[in-house]
């Protein structure tokens, strides 16, 4: 596997997620996968063959361990981890294309051109396609989960199991071979699988928030230019006219309660002016 190629991939992936979905990312790969591919398939390995049963009869064994064995640790997690990171190459995909369209319109049109859509942000088909991504990976683990305790009781396995099915001649004990390991190996998967889970949920519902925040933004916006319009309209209605004497007749003008009138002082006249009674 050419390890530079798949960063490269997983790159263009990065770019567009969020610290949720790189935090995701980061768990399937190191503790699913490289834990799948390093000590999981080693421990279930040998398990059909160190099946012992305490009998000679041939074809017991082999009923007994299908009876209780109806599919195998190994072969369900490997088809779980192929459905849950298609939906991640299914972005990657998406983010190919988008870069391929955006640099054979570059090349195009040129330099100068305005883009519909950033790059690095989650816009139109794109934010649908990583949002119903999440929501598969998360409903595909929910789903291996619930197989997983329906056909293995408490994801534990038990040291002997009893089987009376034909052609054993009677009930017969059966060992399996190493269940403390295993179990020990399918709880880790289990939690870093509710892990998982847990992250998808968490980064459905922040990419919904975060989606109706920025709906909501404009219609903000507009709500406080139209109310800071309103205030300037009334601030102007509540001025005076100054093209008005207050002092003219038919003009009133508030002045408070704590106003008092301006003292008019009068002039006596000069005595050069003033009339002599007879």
């Amino acid at each position: 596997m050419n390890w530079g190629v798949f960063q490269g991939l997983l790159s263009g992936a990065n770019k567009y997620s969020t610290a949720f979905g790189r935090i995701w990312l980061s768990v399937v790969f190191i503790f699913r996968l490289l834990v799948y591919i390093v000590a999981a398939e080693k421990v279930w390995g040998d398990d059909q063959k160190d099946f012992d049963c305490n009998t000679e009869q041939p074809g017991c064994p082999n009923v007994c361990y299908d009876h209780y064995f109806p599919i195998s640790h190994i072969r369900l997690w490997a088809l779980q981890l192929i459905l849950v990171t298609c939906p991640s190459l299914l972005v990657i995909m998406h983010v190919a294309y988008r870069e391929a369209k955006l640099e054979k319109y570059r090349k195009k049109v040129g330099a100068d051109y305005a883009l519909r859509y950033p790059p690095g942000k989650k816009r139109g088909g794109l934010w649908w396609t990583y949002f119903f991504s999440l929501i598969f990976k998360s409903a595909v683990d929910i789903i291996f989960l619930f197989i997983f305790y329906h056909v293995y009781p408490n994801y534990t396995l038990p040291s002997v199991v009893k089987c009376s099915l034909e052609p054993c001649p009677n009930v017969v004990d059966c060992f399996i071979a190493r269940p403390t390991e295993k179990n020990i190996f399918t709880l880790f998967m289990v939690i870093t699988t509710c892990v998982c889970i847990l992250l998808g949920l968490v980064e459905a519902f922040y990419l919904v928030g975060k989606r109706c925040t920025e709906c909501l933004e404009p219609k903000n916006e507009s709500h406080r230019r139209q109310g800071s319009e309103w205030m300037r309209r009334e601030d102007a209605c509540s001025l005076p006219n100054s093209k008005h004497d207050p002092n003219e007749v038919g003009v009133q003008v508030f002045h408070g309660a704590d106003y008092k009138p301006s003292t008019s002082i009068i002039k006596a006249a000069p005595p050069s002016q003033r009339t002599l009674s007879t």
